[in-house]
């Protein structure tokens, strides 16, 4: 696939991206809200700096984009035609690094949830994802 942008655009582009509040994780703090679940955000005391922290369910929430984690199978995780090997080695280590951060919290007594940018992208379906987490009724 071309990039219909200019080199210097696409840094610009990519320079912009958010590591908090994004699209994702804001459709899934209003589902959460909706149901009633009360969280913290980026607890810096954890490993990894979970999304969301749900200590009633002893629970955190990474929502992890699916082009910059991974995601097997997603459209939306595809590699740059133009300096692949600084790419990959970035998606690896992306990667490796959310491994250890998942084994580390549960090693901590954690239940680790990852939600795909893919899996949440209206509230509705958020919702239900949630309701299923923690079995909760309509």
């Amino acid at each position: 696939m071309t990039d219909r942008v200019t080199i210097e655009k696409r840094s610009e582009i990519m320079r912009a991206v958010r590591g908090k509040d994004t699209g994702p994780e804001m459709i899934v703090r209003s589902a959460a809200h909706r149901l009633g679940l009360r969280f913290r955000l980026h607890d810096s005391r954890l490993p990894g700096r979970p999304d969301m922290v749900l200590r009633r369910w002893k629970t955190v929430i990474f929502i992890n984009g699916c082009y910059w984690h991974r995601h097997r199978g997603c459209r939306k995780t595809t590699t740059p035609k133009s300096k692949t090997e600084f790419w990959n080695a970035k998606f690896l280590s992306n990667q490796e690094r959310d491994r250890r951060n998942y084994r580390e919290l549960t090693d901590l007594g954690w239940r680790v949830v990852v939600l795909w940018q893919c899996e949440v992208a209206s509230i509705a379906h958020a919702t239900d994802l949630l309701r299923t987490l923690f079995k909760q009724e309509g």
